[in-house]
């Protein structure tokens, strides 16, 4: 099938389908004589597998991995728990991660609990004032630039 069949059938947009393939997580189709790509039913299969591993939060390097592990002749699935155990400590730090997000937006929002003339907007004074405060220490300890 063609990139446009394979989109379709996937519901995968075809840029996304040509990232994939430039990162390494879906092979090169053949070509055919007129030079388009020929997707086999194999690429639909590992396109779904990928994009389940997005949908659960795993990173690019994440997904090459198990991809990497699922097709070496690997004795157990200690490895593949392991990685899954790894991701898993990464969601619960971004849970964290996001609570304390959530408790610095309320604060904020309750610098103005009713509307004012913007010139007193407490959120808006409360953001200029974190704005040239010192910058806190990056906490996060998650893969950067693959989500």
């Amino acid at each position: 099938m063609k990139i446009g069949a394979l989109s379709e059938a996937t519901s995968t947009p075809v840029e996304t389908i040509r990232f994939y393939e430039r990162e390494g997580l879906l092979p090169p189709p053949a070509r055919a004589e007129n030079n388009y790509r020929q997707y086999l039913p194999s690429h639909g299969e590992r396109l779904a597998f990928i994009r389940q591993c997005r949908n659960l939060d795993m990173t690019l390097d994440e997904i090459r991995s198990l991809i990497a592990l699922r097709e070496s002749p690997a004795p157990d699935c200690g490895a593949v728990n392991a990685l899954l155990d790894q991701h898993i400590g990464h969601v619960a730090d971004r849970i964290r991660e996001l609570r304390a997000l959530k408790k610095e937006l309320e604060a904020l929002r309750a610098r103005c609990a009713a509307p004012h003339p913007l010139a007193e907007c407490g959120i808006l004074e409360g953001l200029d004032q974190a704005a040239v405060a010192p910058a806190a220490p990056a906490t996060r300890r998650h893969v950067h630039g693959t989500h």
